[in-house]
Protein backbone atom coordinates (compact mmCIF):
# COMPACT_ATOMS: atom_id res chain seq x y z
CA UNK A 1 0.00 0.00 0.00
CA UNK A 2 1.57 3.47 -1.08
CA UNK A 3 1.55 6.00 1.99
CA UNK A 4 -0.21 9.11 1.14
CA UNK A 5 1.27 11.90 0.04
CA UNK A 6 2.22 14.52 2.89
CA UNK A 7 4.78 16.59 1.51
CA UNK A 8 4.29 17.48 -1.74
CA UNK A 9 6.11 19.34 -4.99
CA UNK A 10 5.70 21.66 -7.49
CA UNK A 11 8.36 23.17 -9.94
CA UNK A 12 7.93 26.85 -11.58
CA UNK A 13 10.50 27.26 -13.68
CA UNK A 14 13.87 26.84 -12.19
CA UNK A 15 12.26 26.57 -8.73
CA UNK A 16 10.88 23.69 -6.34
CA UNK A 17 8.65 24.47 -3.86
CA UNK A 18 8.13 21.68 -1.39
CA UNK A 19 5.40 21.72 1.07
CA UNK A 20 4.47 19.64 4.34
CA UNK A 21 1.43 18.82 3.31
CA UNK A 22 -0.26 17.69 6.86
CA UNK A 23 -2.32 20.62 8.14
CA UNK A 24 -4.85 18.61 9.98
CA UNK A 25 -1.67 17.65 12.27
CA UNK A 26 -0.13 21.08 12.24
CA UNK A 27 2.81 19.44 9.74
CA UNK A 28 3.97 17.54 12.59
CA UNK A 29 6.87 15.26 11.34
CA UNK A 30 5.67 11.76 11.55
CA UNK A 31 8.03 8.94 10.04
CA UNK A 32 6.07 9.17 6.63
CA UNK A 33 6.64 12.66 6.24
CA UNK A 34 10.29 12.56 7.36
CA UNK A 35 11.03 9.66 4.43
CA UNK A 36 9.09 11.98 1.93
CA UNK A 37 10.69 15.09 2.83
CA UNK A 38 13.93 13.67 2.41
CA UNK A 39 13.51 11.67 -0.71
CA UNK A 40 11.61 15.46 -2.28
CA UNK A 41 14.93 17.05 -1.07
CA UNK A 42 17.62 14.83 -2.68
CA UNK A 43 15.14 14.80 -5.77
CA UNK A 44 15.50 18.60 -5.63
CA UNK A 45 19.27 18.29 -5.28
CA UNK A 46 20.21 15.61 -7.95
CA UNK A 47 17.64 17.91 -10.76
CA UNK A 48 19.77 20.09 -13.13
CA UNK A 49 16.84 21.62 -13.96
CA UNK A 50 16.28 22.63 -10.34
CA UNK A 51 18.53 26.32 -9.11
CA UNK A 52 16.67 27.47 -6.23
CA UNK A 53 14.48 25.59 -3.51
CA UNK A 54 11.59 26.50 -1.14
CA UNK A 55 10.66 24.83 1.85
CA UNK A 56 6.73 26.18 3.45
CA UNK A 57 3.88 24.44 5.23
CA UNK A 58 0.50 24.29 4.19
CA UNK A 59 -2.35 25.44 6.21
CA UNK A 60 -1.52 27.89 10.01
CA UNK A 61 1.74 25.98 10.37
CA UNK A 62 5.59 25.55 8.85
CA UNK A 63 6.48 22.67 10.96
CA UNK A 64 6.10 21.87 14.49
CA UNK A 65 8.22 19.40 14.67
CA UNK A 66 7.98 15.29 15.83
CA UNK A 67 4.85 13.78 15.86
CA UNK A 68 4.23 13.38 19.66
CA UNK A 69 1.62 10.92 19.26
CA UNK A 70 4.08 8.43 17.36
CA UNK A 71 6.90 9.35 19.84
CA UNK A 72 4.71 7.63 22.33
CA UNK A 73 5.38 4.29 20.38
CA UNK A 74 9.20 4.50 20.18
CA UNK A 75 10.82 1.78 22.30
CA UNK A 76 13.00 3.42 25.06
CA UNK A 77 15.91 5.74 24.67
CA UNK A 78 17.74 4.13 22.24
CA UNK A 79 15.04 3.94 20.03
CA UNK A 80 15.06 7.63 20.24
CA UNK A 81 18.46 8.13 19.51
CA UNK A 82 18.05 5.91 16.40
CA UNK A 83 15.53 7.81 14.88
CA UNK A 84 17.48 11.15 14.99
CA UNK A 85 20.56 9.76 13.53
CA UNK A 86 18.33 8.14 10.83
CA UNK A 87 15.94 10.11 9.76
CA UNK A 88 16.50 14.01 11.19
CA UNK A 89 20.42 14.08 11.32
CA UNK A 90 20.07 12.93 7.42
CA UNK A 91 17.61 15.93 6.68
CA UNK A 92 19.79 18.31 8.32
CA UNK A 93 22.76 17.32 6.21
CA UNK A 94 20.68 17.41 3.40
CA UNK A 95 19.86 20.88 3.66
CA UNK A 96 23.21 22.23 4.41
CA UNK A 97 24.79 20.28 1.87
CA UNK A 98 22.71 21.02 -1.33
CA UNK A 99 24.71 22.27 -4.14
CA UNK A 100 21.06 25.25 -4.37
CA UNK A 101 20.38 28.24 -2.57
CA UNK A 102 17.05 27.12 -0.19
CA UNK A 103 14.79 29.84 1.00
CA UNK A 104 12.18 28.89 4.28
CA UNK A 105 9.00 30.28 3.73
CA UNK A 106 7.67 30.53 7.14
CA UNK A 107 3.92 30.65 6.73
CA UNK A 108 3.07 29.89 10.56
CA UNK A 109 4.27 28.04 13.60
CA UNK A 110 7.96 26.67 13.22
CA UNK A 111 8.13 24.65 16.65
CA UNK A 112 11.11 22.08 17.58
CA UNK A 113 12.16 20.27 14.77
CA UNK A 114 10.33 22.68 12.79
CA UNK A 115 12.45 25.34 13.54
CA UNK A 116 15.62 23.48 13.35
CA UNK A 117 14.70 22.75 9.67
CA UNK A 118 13.89 26.45 9.05
CA UNK A 119 17.72 27.54 10.53
CA UNK A 120 19.06 24.91 7.91
CA UNK A 121 17.62 26.69 4.99
CA UNK A 122 20.04 29.20 3.38
CA UNK A 123 17.75 32.28 3.51
CA UNK A 124 14.93 32.46 6.17
CA UNK A 125 11.62 34.77 4.93
CA UNK A 126 8.36 34.27 7.49
CA UNK A 127 5.17 36.23 7.29
CA UNK A 128 3.89 38.39 10.05
CA UNK A 129 1.98 35.57 11.98
CA UNK A 130 4.27 33.46 11.98
CA UNK A 131 5.77 31.90 15.60
CA UNK A 132 9.41 30.06 16.57
CA UNK A 133 10.30 27.72 19.38
CA UNK A 134 13.04 25.65 19.94
CA UNK A 135 10.28 23.52 22.34
CA UNK A 136 12.81 20.98 23.38
CA UNK A 137 13.37 21.55 26.88
CA UNK A 138 9.85 22.11 27.32
CA UNK A 139 9.01 18.35 27.11
CA UNK A 140 11.83 17.56 29.03
CA UNK A 141 14.26 16.80 25.98
CA UNK A 142 17.75 17.90 24.79
CA UNK A 143 17.84 19.46 20.95
CA UNK A 144 18.53 17.68 18.00
CA UNK A 145 17.95 18.43 13.96
CA UNK A 146 21.05 20.39 14.26
CA UNK A 147 19.65 23.13 16.12
CA UNK A 148 22.80 22.97 18.52
CA UNK A 149 24.64 23.41 14.88
CA UNK A 150 23.02 25.97 13.35
CA UNK A 151 21.15 28.41 15.85
CA UNK A 152 24.52 29.64 17.62
CA UNK A 153 26.48 30.28 13.95
CA UNK A 154 23.36 32.43 13.67
CA UNK A 155 22.29 34.04 16.53
CA UNK A 156 25.73 33.23 18.77
CA UNK A 157 25.93 30.96 21.55
CA UNK A 158 24.47 33.47 24.39
CA UNK A 159 20.97 33.99 22.10
CA UNK A 160 21.02 30.17 21.35
CA UNK A 161 21.19 29.15 24.66
CA UNK A 162 18.78 31.51 25.87
CA UNK A 163 16.33 30.13 23.29
CA UNK A 164 17.00 26.48 23.89
CA UNK A 165 17.06 27.11 27.43
CA UNK A 166 13.96 29.20 28.19
CA UNK A 167 11.82 27.78 24.97
CA UNK A 168 8.97 30.50 24.79
CA UNK A 169 7.14 31.62 21.59
CA UNK A 170 8.82 34.30 19.44
CA UNK A 171 7.33 36.17 17.06
CA UNK A 172 8.21 37.26 13.64
CA UNK A 173 9.44 40.61 14.70
CA UNK A 174 11.46 39.49 17.45
CA UNK A 175 13.02 36.49 15.44
CA UNK A 176 13.97 39.15 12.67
CA UNK A 177 15.43 41.28 15.64
CA UNK A 178 17.72 38.16 16.67
CA UNK A 179 19.04 37.59 13.35
CA UNK A 180 16.82 34.59 12.97
CA UNK A 181 15.42 35.41 9.89
CA UNK A 182 16.40 37.54 6.85
CA UNK A 183 12.95 39.15 5.65
CA UNK A 184 9.25 39.58 7.22
CA UNK A 185 6.23 40.51 4.82
CA UNK A 186 2.57 40.34 5.56
CA UNK A 187 0.92 37.24 5.27
CA UNK A 188 -0.87 37.13 2.07
CA UNK A 189 2.39 38.89 0.55
CA UNK A 190 5.25 35.84 1.59
CA UNK A 191 4.18 33.51 -0.98
CA UNK A 192 4.94 35.95 -3.72
CA UNK A 193 7.76 37.71 -2.37
CA UNK A 194 9.30 33.90 -1.95
CA UNK A 195 9.20 32.81 -4.98
CA UNK A 196 10.65 36.40 -6.60
CA UNK A 197 13.67 35.96 -4.36
CA UNK A 198 13.98 32.31 -5.07
CA UNK A 199 13.27 33.33 -9.06
CA UNK A 200 16.10 35.64 -8.43
CA UNK A 201 18.38 32.78 -7.21
CA UNK A 202 17.51 30.31 -9.69
CA UNK A 203 18.71 32.79 -12.60
CA UNK A 204 22.25 32.99 -10.96
CA UNK A 205 25.25 30.87 -10.97
CA UNK A 206 24.23 27.77 -9.43
CA UNK A 207 27.58 26.03 -9.78
CA UNK A 208 29.13 28.95 -7.81
CA UNK A 209 26.47 29.46 -5.15
CA UNK A 210 26.70 25.64 -4.73
CA UNK A 211 30.91 26.33 -4.07
CA UNK A 212 30.34 29.25 -1.82
CA UNK A 213 27.64 27.34 0.38
CA UNK A 214 30.57 24.74 0.72
CA UNK A 215 33.31 27.22 1.38
CA UNK A 216 30.63 28.80 3.84
CA UNK A 217 30.46 25.60 5.73
CA UNK A 218 33.81 24.08 5.44
CA UNK A 219 35.43 27.19 7.06
CA UNK A 220 32.98 27.16 10.12
CA UNK A 221 35.00 24.12 11.60
CA UNK A 222 37.96 24.40 9.72
CA UNK A 223 41.70 26.48 10.42
CA UNK A 224 42.28 30.03 8.50
CA UNK A 225 44.85 27.65 6.27
CA UNK A 226 42.87 24.98 5.59
CA UNK A 227 40.38 27.53 4.52
CA UNK A 228 41.93 29.34 2.50
CA UNK A 229 42.93 26.31 0.28
CA UNK A 230 39.62 24.97 0.07
CA UNK A 231 38.42 28.58 -1.48
CA UNK A 232 41.30 27.91 -3.87
CA UNK A 233 40.08 24.87 -5.06
CA UNK A 234 36.93 26.04 -5.11
CA UNK A 235 38.07 28.67 -7.39
CA UNK A 236 39.38 26.32 -9.71
CA UNK A 237 36.20 24.61 -10.12
CA UNK A 238 34.26 27.60 -10.67
CA UNK A 239 36.48 28.94 -13.13
CA UNK A 240 36.07 26.16 -15.26
CA UNK A 241 32.05 26.86 -15.13
CA UNK A 242 29.91 28.30 -18.41
CA UNK A 243 28.77 30.85 -15.93
CA UNK A 244 31.82 31.74 -15.10
CA UNK A 245 32.82 32.66 -19.28
CA UNK A 246 29.37 34.31 -19.42
CA UNK A 247 29.79 36.46 -16.02
CA UNK A 248 33.19 37.08 -17.02
CA UNK A 249 32.15 38.58 -20.48
CA UNK A 250 29.34 40.55 -19.63
CA UNK A 251 31.32 42.17 -16.97
CA UNK A 252 33.91 43.07 -19.76
CA UNK A 253 31.18 44.20 -22.81
CA UNK A 254 29.13 45.87 -19.63
CA UNK A 255 25.97 43.85 -19.76
CA UNK A 256 23.80 42.19 -17.30
CA UNK A 257 25.22 38.24 -17.18
CA UNK A 258 22.55 35.63 -18.10
CA UNK A 259 23.94 32.98 -15.90
CA UNK A 260 22.86 29.35 -17.49
CA UNK A 261 23.95 27.38 -14.41
CA UNK A 262 26.76 25.15 -15.84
Amino acid sequence: MTNPPVVTTSTQGHVRTIRFDRPARMNSLDLNTKTQLLAALQTAADDPDVRAVVLTGTGRAFCVGQDLDEAQTAEGPDAMANAVREHYSPLIRTLLTTPKPVIAAVNGVAAGAGMALALACDFRIAAESATFTTAFAGIGLSCDTGISWTLPRIAGRAAALDLLLHPRLLGAAEALDLGLLHQVTADEDLHAKVHRSAAALAAGPTRAFAAIKAAVTFASESTLDAALEYEAAQIAHTGASEDYRLGLNAFLTKQKPSFTGR
